[in-house]
């Protein structure tokens, strides 16, 4: 088998947030004991069969013949597939993402973590086409700018097809500000549990925190200290659906430090109590 025909499958010891780079390779779907999270867009295109994701502490089903795409900082974890059939992925650094200008209904969807997926069918031979160049193009180390090109009018077409296109829905964000809010992102996912400060983001990323939450709305639509609030949030879904420990322990666990701030903070994002949430879930 040649190194562009090897087939991937997901290291149950790889390090959390260990960088993928821009990849495109084929996968075989294995169910995964803990989630992945990496600081880089995921593309997945399934040629046949299904396979059905944790996202945030809900199921999401990915259908055959379907072009899909998230962030992949964002937990997900495969818990059921229907065909042991080889799928493509794709990573981009998110870097990369921001740098494309791509709309920014689109972008803001994304970065909030939703799981983007267009039923491709009547594009299947077109796409099957592009990944298999993407997988061999990128496995050899060349063509690499053209791949880059044709991913983004890939994207480009999947969000002509989802809004409008218009030339002023793009992301407010300057170049030299992309790897900051790249940085800032990252630090949030690895330090959520504790208990951190904009403060203490400012003075790692090298930045006053005014301007650190400044630039971070403007690529999140959303204050640092509410992103925080996010991931905690989302870790304590995943944890309620998952295991079985206290509500109370989850809450401590996931960086909390008082109960009623953790139930009153999930009602907002969730409309409902952690209790409730369990019990429609677990």
């Amino acid at each position: 088998m040649s190194n562009t025909e090897k087939l991937h499958k997901f290291d149950e010891k790889r390090s959390e947030f260990r960088p993928y780079g821009l990849t495109c390779e084929q996968w075989m779907p294995n169910l995964m004991k803990k989630p992945d999270r990496h600081n880089e867009i995921e593309i997945n295109y399934f040629t046949s069969g299904s396979i059905t994701y944790l996202f945030q502490g809900s199921k999401v089903i990915i259908p055959e013949n379907s072009f899909s795409l998230f962030w992949g900082l964002v937990p997900h974890q495969i818990v059921n597939f229907t065909k042991s059939a080889p799928y493509y992925v794709c990573t981009i650094p998110l870097t990369q993402f921001l740098e494309w200008k791509l709309p920014s209904f689109f972008v803001d969807r994304i970065l909030k973590g939703q799981v983007v997926i267009e039923d491709s069918e009547k594009n299947s031979t077109y796409d099957k086409f592009l990944f298999e160049n993407w997988v061999k193009d990128l496995a050899e180390d060349y063509r690499t700018e053209a791949t880059l090109y044709e991913m983004r009018a890939r994207l480009l077409r999947l969000t002509s097809r989802l809004s409008p296109l218009k030339k002023d829905e793009r992301l407010q964000i300057k170049i030299d500000e992309i790897s900051k809010v790249e940085q800032i992102a990252l630090y949030i996912a690895q330090n959520f549990m504790k208990p951190i400060k904009i403060t203490d983001i400012g003075r790692e990323i090298g930045l006053h925190p005014d301007y650190a939450n400044v630039i971070f709305k403007k690529a999140f639509d959303t204050t640092i200290n509410d992103y925080i609030i996010q991931e905690r949030i989302m870790h304590s879904q995943r944890k309620l659906i998952t295991i079985n420990d206290k509500i109370a322990d989850i809450a401590f666990d996931c960086g909390f430090h008082s109960i009623n701030r953790f139930n009153a903070a999930f009602r907002k994002l969730n409309n409902c109590t952690p209790r409730e949430y369990r019990k429609k879930h677990f």
